[in-house]
């Protein structure tokens, strides 16, 4: 008979394992030594020493599932159980049922883990949701609509939910793009009516401002150049296409009138600066006629030199109240001689104003005779209030006087 630490073969071949609960019977050996035989069952045991350290380090350093670890333990634990090999196969149950823990341990790991994970996911999910909602309500079309493309993609790259609640956020997702879609949609075709509506206008707008690029009526016309582009303007745009092409005949039509305006306004300010070189000449020939000696000379050669004004056309405007001015000085000046000459030869003005001076002179003399008296009788109050008022009534007198000098008399 020969034996180990773990394990002896008997006389009749028959190979025992030592185990905590007692001898295993591990097989029979009938082809050679008892000592080749305990060799052969150690080996095997090796070989499962070797298959759970394989596994353990799997299950430490790689994501082998739970199932395929419980499984691969579930098959060593078999064999371990079936007493086919030599050594210390308790000491392989205890690493076995470690192994178990780990296994155990990390599947509620990974079941945290995934709780975790589906937690994150829904509330991403609901994330996306409440923003597409929000999209859903805007009008930037450009970027709401490339920001709700992009969470199509986020959403694809989350994990899937349980499928009552990946289909019920799913659902608001979708239904808040395809609001989104349904409201852009009727944007544009609104949008598309507009601009045909503005593309029809404006064709009636080109089609007047054409007919009015030959115009000679300059100031009207320009005038109603200016209100066909309020109205262009307030018409909104047209297709881009038909944009373009209305604009630059409209644009043309004003062209080929305001070139034609500009012309001949080139032409009339050449020709009104030297109508202002003559009505300057007729101004300083007019200002020779100042100051008036001779009223009916004046007034014949300043009538003279008028009707030449009036011949000649219009002069730049920032010019005219200048030359003009001139002109208008000398018509005064010869208007007041005219006056003057009037009250000179007017009997009549003569007259009231001789009636007017003998009135304001005995005023004058009956008021210092009451001062002589008032004086003479010691009333110096009543002295001083009628000097006040012979003050004033002298004044009147002497304006009056001087305006008879003007008379000749």
């Amino acid at each position: 008979m020969s034996s180990d630490p773990w394990g002896r073969v008997d006389e009749t071949g028959t190979v025992y394992v030592r185990t905590a609960e007692g001898e295993k019977v591990v097989g029979s050996w009938q082809a050679g030594t008892p000592e080749e035989a305990l060799a052969y069952f150690e080996r095997k045991y090796e070989g499962l020493v070797v298959e759970i350290g394989l596994l353990e380090r799997r299950v430490r350093t790689t994501d082998l599932s739970a199932k395929d670890a419980q499984t691969a333990i579930d098959h060593l634990r078999a064999q371990v159980e079936e007493h086919h090999a030599v050594g210390d196969l308790d000491a392989l149950r205890a690493r076995l049922d470690k192994l178990v823990a780990a296994v155990d341990s990390r599947r509620e790991e990974r079941r945290a883990q995934k709780a975790r994970q589906a937690d994150e996911a829904r509330a991403a999910k609901d994330a996306l949701v409440a923003e597409a909602e929000e999209l859903a309500q805007s009008d930037q079309w450009r970027a709401a609509g490339e920001r709700l493309r992009a969470l199509v993609d986020t959403w694809k790259g989350l994990p899937r939910l349980d499928r009552k609640s990946d289909d019920e956020l799913w659902h608001r997702f979708s239904h808040a793009r395809s609001a989104f879609s349904k409201r852009r949609k009727a944007h544009f075709a609104s949008l598309d009516a507009q601009r045909e509506d503005a593309r029809k206008v404006k064709e009636k707008l080109v089609a007047e401002a054409e007919s009015l690029s030959k115009s000679t009526d300059w100031g009207p016309t320009a005038a109603r150049y200016r209100e066909l582009m309020a109205d262009w303007k307030a018409a909104g745009r047209a297709q881009r296409e038909a944009e373009d092409d209305l604009w630059n005949r409209f644009r043309g039509a004003q062209d080929v009138f305001f070139a034609a305006r500009s012309e001949v306004f080139a032409e009339r300010d050449a020709e009104q600066v030297e109508n202002l070189k003559l009505k300057e000449e007729l101004a300083e020939e007019a200002e020779k006629l100042v100051p008036v000696t001779d009223l009916k000379a004046a007034r014949a050669a300043f009538r003279s030199i008028n009707e030449r004004w009036e011949a000649i056309g219009h002069v730049p405007r920032d010019a005219r109240p200048k030359v003009e001015g001139r002109m208008h000085a000398v018509e005064r000046a010869i208007q007041e001689a005219e006056e003057g000459e009037w009250r000179r030869t007017n009997p009549e003005a003569r007259a009231r104003a001789a009636g007017l001076t003998g009135q304001l002179q005995a005023a004058v003399d009956k008021l210092r005779e009451q001062i002589d008296a008032a004086r003479a009788a010691g009333n110096n109050a009543k002295a001083d209030k009628l000097s006040r008022e012979l003050e004033g009534r002298q004044a009147l007198l002497d304006q009056a006087l001087k305006g008879l000098e003007e008379f000749g008399g």
